[in-house]
């Protein structure tokens, strides 16, 4: 079984105590890290070393992070087609954003995507959608943050966590 954590909208422009914390309690059984863009600074990443990572660009992201991870990735994980992308540039409009998804990733058995700071785990047809939400401890509009963990084995399972309160 593959465990990924998925995350999106970090914001941050360099690694802090509070976000080593975070990542140890909430992706210490990852094995694969799915980041979904507004990493703002690349250097977010290296935290993940041990880990497979596939991440992309948001619209919040410094130079060197757009010059550096691609707007929409498409990859391979066990026998599941997976599309990531930070919001297709369709606004924070989450069904909006969640329509076009299938057009930009149309062999994708999962679409990810974030952006809109708020989260989403569910189906559509025989595709799984999820946006994990912002990896803050307070997210937009003052809720908590979240992330989602994705779990493959012979099927995709997904579920979205509220980021613990220290």
């Amino acid at each position: 079984m593959i465990q990924a954590g998925i995350l999106s909208d970090t914001h941050l422009m360099s690694i802090n105590k509070t976000f080593l914390n975070l990542v140890e309690d909430c992706f210490a059984d990852c094995d694969t890290i799915i980041h979904a863009g507004d990493l703002t600074n690349l250097t977010l990443l290296d935290v993940f070393a041990d880990k497979t990572v596939f991440a992309v660009h948001g619209n919040m992201c410094s130079n060197e992070s757009y010059a550096s991870l691609p707007s929409q990735l498409s990859f391979k994980l066990g026998n599941y087609t997976f599309g990531l992308t930070h919001g297709a540039g369709h606004g924070h409009d989450a069904e909006r954003i969640e329509s076009v998804l299938p057009s930009i990733f149309p062999k994708a058995d999962c679409l990810i995507y974030g952006h809109t700071h708020v989260p989403a785990c569910h189906r559509v047809g025989d595709k799984i959608i999820i946006n994990p939400g912002s990896f803050q401890i307070r997210a937009r509009y003052g809720g908590p943050g979240s992330y989602a963990i994705l779990e493959i084995d012979e099927q995709l399972h997904a579920k979205i966590h509220q980021i613990p309160q220290r």
